[in-house]
């Protein structure tokens, strides 16, 4: 009779189905993409807070839209990554998480990323992502109080799946909003490839170009930590040479 896999071995194998479920329905995404923006605007304030701007404040939308307004120079090398950190920031978070979890450092990861959450609150300055915020960080901490390993393995694993997946369909919204945008001649286009566009004399389609390199390679690096122990035992049993 063969071997049964016990949950830690299950989880790396559901996770990524439950994630690409949420980010592939309709209804799923819509509520879930909030978390996808709470990263991208993060991302936009990390890097300016890093860069020398000072962070006026955070807004985050029902629509699942976000605004992010730093003071400082409206050129240069910290505006350009400013603006570039946003669409990356959910492709890289679930890249760290990713490599979190591989090592076995759920907890850490779990109380890290209420601090995060409780960082980007500090700025917040609307009554919506406000809410947004508390209800995403106080969800994370019960997960890290309260929960067993394995729920934290669980969650942990499919956040990261989450943000890699996520990132990579924001990625493709921005893409095919712009080209509706162009179609209907909707202008100004004001989206982060167009102010990167503005910054650098380099085309918008470039920029969303990169953003979707990195989200592809996040979810091919990231799968691979994540799955790659997993698969090859799972070889291995079936006899198959690795």
């Amino acid at each position: 009779m063969p071997e049964q896999l016990v949950p830690e071995q299950l989880v790396p194998l559901l996770a990524p189905a439950v994630a690409l479920l949420v980010v592939g329905h309709g209804g799923l995404w819509r509520i879930a993409r909030t978390v996808v923006t709470i990263a991208h605007e993060g991302g936009h304030a990390m890097i300016a807070v890093l860069t020398g701007r000072r962070l006026a404040g955070i807004r985050l939308h029902s629509d699942t839209s976000g605004v992010t307004v730093s003071v400082g120079r409206t050129t240069g090398p910290g505006m350009v990554l400013t603006a570039l950190a946003g669409y990356l920031a959910p492709s890289l978070l679930g890249l760290g998480a990713a490599g979190l979890v591989t090592v076995g450092w759920t907890r850490p990861l779990l109380w890290l990323g209420v601090a995060l959450l409780l960082a980007t609150l500090i700025y917040v300055r609307n009554w919506f992502g406000g809410v947004a915020v508390l209800v995403t960080g106080g969800l994370v901490g019960v997960v890290a109080w309260y929960g067993s390993p394995v729920v934290q393995l669980a969650f942990c694993a499919v956040l990261a799946w989450f943000l890699l997946f996520g990132g990579l369909r924001a990625d493709r919204e921005l893409g095919q909003g712009r080209r509706r945008q162009v179609r209907r001649r909707d202008y100004p286009l004001d989206s982060d490839a167009d102010q990167l566009a503005r910054l650098t004399g380099l085309p918008p389609w470039l920029w969303v170009g990169l953003f979707t390199v990195v989200g592809l390679g996040a979810v091919a690096l990231g799968g691979w930590w994540l799955l790659g122990d997993v698969l090859l035992q799972l070889a291995r049993r079936a006899g198959i040479p690795t």
